[in-house]
């Protein structure tokens, strides 16, 4: 009888799998957020908004990408240590 998959591993070999895709999303999804926040905010020049929306999402991208790191190191301990494989 085969076990389902719990949903962090699922998450996992999905993130395994599309690494850019998930950061590249990361990235829009900070970069508009952050724009929707500083354009709420009315004593700011809109060129300090879009530079603040551009920190915010580089500092999101900077996040996803050691998060990217640490699911690729996770599956590379799994895969040696004779863990589930990630097929």
């Amino acid at each position: 009888m085969g076990e389902s998959p719990s949903s962090f591993e699922t998450l996992r070999k999905w993130v395994v799998e599309h690494k850019l895709r998930t950061v590249g999303c990361l990235w829009l999804s900070g970069i508009g957020s952050s724009i929707a926040y500083n354009w709420s905010q009315s004593n700011m020049k809109p060129s300090v908004k879009i530079i603040h929306a551009r920190l915010h999402a580089q500092a999101l991208t900077l996040a996803a990408l050691a998060g990217a790191a640490v699911v690729e190191y996770y599956d590379q301990y799994q895969s040696k240590s004779g863990g589930p494989k990630a097929n």
